[in-house]
């Protein structure tokens, strides 16, 4: 089971990690082609969303034991199902497909309800 939980983490950590640097990334080259900051309220949104899911990614496969054990993977997975649900709406509200977000939102849980002692 806990290499199952394991696999979990860490696909969620590749899918979300590249999902939040590909955001900075875009927020950064659309800054420098608009050569202005303030003009770009939501592609700075979608920044801070991306530098969540980088240091959430991060988190959730860092096997600290600073707190309780296995406290960080669960905030860690907690942050990013609630990341996925949010993700999950904004697809459903636009008619796009919502299915492969709800699928990380499920994973997510997966490793929440594992990680639990």
């Amino acid at each position: 089971m806990n290499s199952l939980l394991w696999v979990a983490q860490i696909s969620l950590a590749a899918v979300f990690l590249y999902s939040g640097v590909s955001k900075v990334v875009v927020y950064e080259r659309k800054t420098r082609a608009l050569r202005i900051r303030a003009a770009v309220g939501n592609i700075g949104f979608a920044a801070a969303l991306g530098l969540l899911e980088i240091v959430a990614a991060l988190a959730i496969v860092v096997p600290a034991d600073l707190w309780p054990p296995s406290i960080l993977p669960r905030i860690a997975a907690a942050v990013l199902a609630v990341l996925a649900l949010v993700a999950a709406r904004y697809h459903a509200r636009r008619e796009g497909p919502a299915a492969p977000v709800m699928a990380l939102f499920v994973t997510a849980l997966f490793v929440i309800i594992g990680r639990w002692p």
